[in-house]
């Protein structure tokens, strides 16, 4: 991956890589992905206190808020260390989503629905 393709952050002590920072996510707006990423590192306290360390699952717009979403309820594999997985079973099956182990404690779900909606 070029460099022009990713970006860095600090995020107390661990590098988080940003792919295609520059991706419009938000074109009414012309928020970019990582406008997003900034956006919920400024909201993580409070967001995490509000979640109550409940695991989540993140909702996701490859084509930007205003293409096509889907759950992804499974933790990538391929996971920062930082991201722990948490096995939840039901009656009918057993389910794997994520959730945060130690610091930092970053955002770990986008919002379930569409901003108006």
């Amino acid at each position: 991956m070029s460099a022009s393709n990713a970006e860095t952050i600090h995020v107390d002590g661990r590098e988080v890589i940003v792919t295609n920072p520059g991706k419009i996510l938000f074109a009414q707006a012309g928020h970019t992905k990582l406008d997003v990423v900034r956006y919920y590192l400024s909201v993580a306290d409070g967001a995490l206190r509000g979640s109550g360390d409940r695991p989540n699952v993140l909702v996701r717009y490859p084509d930007g808020i205003d293409g096509e979403f889907f759950f992804q309820k499974r933790a990538p594999k391929d996971r920062p260390p930082c991201v722990g997985a948490h096995r939840r079973g039901n009656r009918t099956a057993s389910r794997r989503g994520s959730r945060m182990d130690g610091e930092p404690r970053l955002p770990r779900a986008a919002p379930a629905s569409r901003p108006g909606q």
